[in-house]
């Protein structure tokens, strides 16, 4: 499918990182599965090769290169399957904050090392009793002398259990009106005193992705590690938040476009009563309104990465995005699993796992309703 936004050289660079995932990811995705985790050789392999944050500039690692080399990388895992997301939580949620709010000591430290593979890094905001409400977390930073002591706990932590380097939303300013005055980002290394993780948490999907509770107890964070400015932290979250949706939306797309092809070669092989189920026009009917769905959303994503690089301001649109493609990603993979028929329930059939990890994209980076209540008012209502 054409993309207005990619140049040759993008396609080219689609070609050789399929090439790398038929190799290194696609033969052992089941068992990153079972095992509960994908391996950190797997990092160091995607680093080596420059798939991780090619857009950070090359004396710090990266390639220098435009976005839209992160949105193939993100299409391209999400083919393999929904489990690599950490990567593009890495490459195109995580990074940007050290990458654009980082001092040159903080770039020069940590940035390629994050380009390598060597570090993976995770983002603590998600709380025990504070999901979407960002401004009313609890997580405190208390400054004393060289080091703040960071106290608290953090849940649904993606890369959770593999991160070596944290950047952690938490309360600076504990008086501050409004209270999203006093949030803070301050990034935590894994040997820090008073840094531990909590369960490794069972999912429903996403198996072979790592999802953690984190705990702060008097944990130790040298004051060089404070990320930008105190005080800001909401609005660093704020900025960055458009491109951490725009993400899911491509996600969401890809597993809509990858179930639609594998259930498209299903009907086709599949004989009832002595003819395709592709033959009937029911299955017709259903893959022509799920292909019709694809295609829209397809176009509509288009036009809205086309819009990011250029910098443009697309919140709107991208909350519109996200919802949307979230919430028809979930009903194909309803829909597909029912073409399957008694095959779509067991676990050898890809449907099977599309099914079970799909929901949680109308969840995370702030849920769909959330979602829509910007929507609603930026429309003015």
């Amino acid at each position: 499918m054409a993309h207005p936004y990619l140049t040759e050289d993008h396609d080219i660079f689609r070609k050789s990182l399929r090439k790398f995932l038929e190799k290194e990811a696609y033969p052992f995705y089941e068992k990153w599965e079972e095992d509960r985790m994908i391996p950190r050789s797997f990092w160091r392999k995607m680093g080596e090769q420059g798939y991780l944050c090619p857009d950070i500039d090359e004396e710090y690692g990266g390639s220098g290169v435009d976005w839209g080399f992160s949105v193939v990388i993100n299409e391209e895992l999400e083919r393999v399957g929904s489990s690599l997301i950490g990567i593009g939580l890495h490459n195109d949620i995580v990074v940007p904050y050290i990458n654009s709010y980082g001092t040159e000591e903080q770039k020069q430290k940590w940035l390629p090392k994050c380009a390598s593979g060597e570090l993976i890094t995770a983002i603590a905001m998600t709380e025990p009793g504070t999901g979407s409400d960002l401004s009313n977390i609890q997580t405190t930073a208390k400054l004393e002398g060289d080091y703040y002591l960071l106290n608290g706990q953090k849940t649904f932590i993606t890369n959770g259990i593999a991160a070596d380097l944290v950047v952690v939303a938490c309360k600076t300013d504990l008086h501050a009106v409004p209270r999203h005055k006093g949030i803070s980002l301050l990034v935590v290394e894994c040997d820090t005193p008073g840094f531990s993780r909590g369960r490794k948490l069972h999912k429903v999907g996403l198996h072979a992705q790592d999802t953690a509770e984190l705990i702060f107890e008097d944990c130790k964070v040298p004051k060089g590690n404070l990320l930008g400015v105190e005080g800001k932290g909401f609005r660093y979250l704020m900025e960055k938040l458009q491109q951490e949706r725009l993400i899911v939306a491509i996600a969401a797309q890809i597993a809509s476009e990858e179930m639609l092809r594998i259930t498209m070669d299903y009907v086709k092989s599949r004989d009832v009563f002595g003819k395709p189920v592709s033959s009937f026009q029911n299955t017709q009917f259903k893959m022509v309104e799920m292909a019709t769905d694809i295609e829209m959303g397809r176009t509509f994503l288009d036009q809205l990465i086309a819009d990011h690089l250029q910098g443009e301001n697309i919140v709107t649109k991208v909350s519109m995005a996200k919802w949307k493609l979230t919430d028809t990603a979930r009903r194909i993979a309803t829909e597909c699993m029912q073409l399957h028929g008694g095959y779509g329930y067991m676990e050898e059939y890809e449907i099977a796992r599309r099914y079970r990890d799909i929901p949680v994209a109308s969840i995370y980076a702030g849920t769909n309703e959330i979602m829509k209540t910007i929507i609603a008012k930026n429309l003015g209502l």
